[in-house]
């Protein structure tokens, strides 16, 4: 190749093989040595989901509650504290609470009535490390109507058969009784809609029960907006399937849930 002439671009050489793909990183949910590491990881992921669930303008009075099981004490759960402000919590202000929300580490209260629904979700899926729930705006709407989500989109796909609507709304305080009566509706689903209540999303991960809840908001969204633009237009059965099977994965979830925690729900230095 000769001089470049003087003004002309510089010329950027062809790559010549393509870049091997151990070189490319993917994220991975991270794997911790001890229990403390564990712990620190979900505390942090939880502030940021509350924090994040915040800015989508899911926080409603003191509703709204996201709980992480702490990975040395099974039947404890991390949970943000009564009364808090969503947008400045960080690891620091969320309170431990035992399976009957008693609090064992911090020096806040917690909401009894809301947290009893969780307590009850963890006892009957000791898989579950997160639970999610809130009074989000479009959720409401659709849980008004006491129907499913529809397969309308990909996204809502990801719900396909593996939602449920709790037919039955008995006013705001819960009781071990109905607690367990919408856990056992949820059976080993990712989320139950809690008729003329909202959405409650579950996961392997504090990433994947935050993000199961956003994608579901957004969903119900669009099909509220699309009913009331006229005549829908369902996924069939099998291709909605087929979808699930490959986006309604908690791994999946957690992956979709990265771009967010980097944008919005990234730690501050007090977390």
């Amino acid at each position: 190749m000769g001089p470049v002439p003087i003004g002309a671009a510089p010329v950027t050489p062809r790559p010549v093989a393509p870049v091997p793909a151990e070189r490319l990183p993917f994220p991975l949910p991270p794997r911790h040595e001890s229990a403390a590491g564990e712990r620190a990881h979900r505390k942090e992921r939880l502030a940021g989901a509350l924090r994040i669930f915040a800015r989508f303008g899911y926080e409603d009075g003191v509703s709204g509650h996201i709980t992480a099981r702490d990975p040395e004490l099974p039947d404890c759960f991390w949970v943000n504290p009564f009364g808090a402000p969503l947008a400045g919590l960080t690891g620091r202000d969320l309170v431990l609470v035992n399976g009957d929300g008693q609090v064992v580490e911090g020096g806040e209260r917690v909401n009894q009535a809301a947290f009893a629904v969780h307590a009850e979700v963890h006892r009957a899926r000791p898989d579950l490390v997160a639970v999610a729930h809130a009074h989000s705006p479009y959720g409401r709407a659709l849980a008004a109507l006491g129907e499913l989500l529809e397969p309308l989109t990909q996204e809502a796909c990801a719900f396909y058969e593996d939602h449920v609507l709790y037919d039955a709304y008995t006013g705001v305080a819960v009781d071990t009784g109905e607690a367990r009566r919408i856990a056992a509706a949820l059976g080993g689903c990712k989320a139950v809609i809690l008729r003329n209540h909202g959405l409650l999303t579950v996961g392997d991960s504090v990433d994947a029960a935050a993000w199961w809840f956003v994608s579901m908001e957004r969903c119900a969204q669009v099909q509220l907006a699309a009913r009331a633009a006229g005549r829908t237009v369902p996924i069939a059965h099998r291709d909605a399937v087929a979808t699930r099977e490959q986006l309604g994965s908690d791994l999946a979830a957690w992956v979709s849930f990265q771009p967010l925690w980097r944008r919005t729900g990234a730690p501050t230095s007090l977390d």
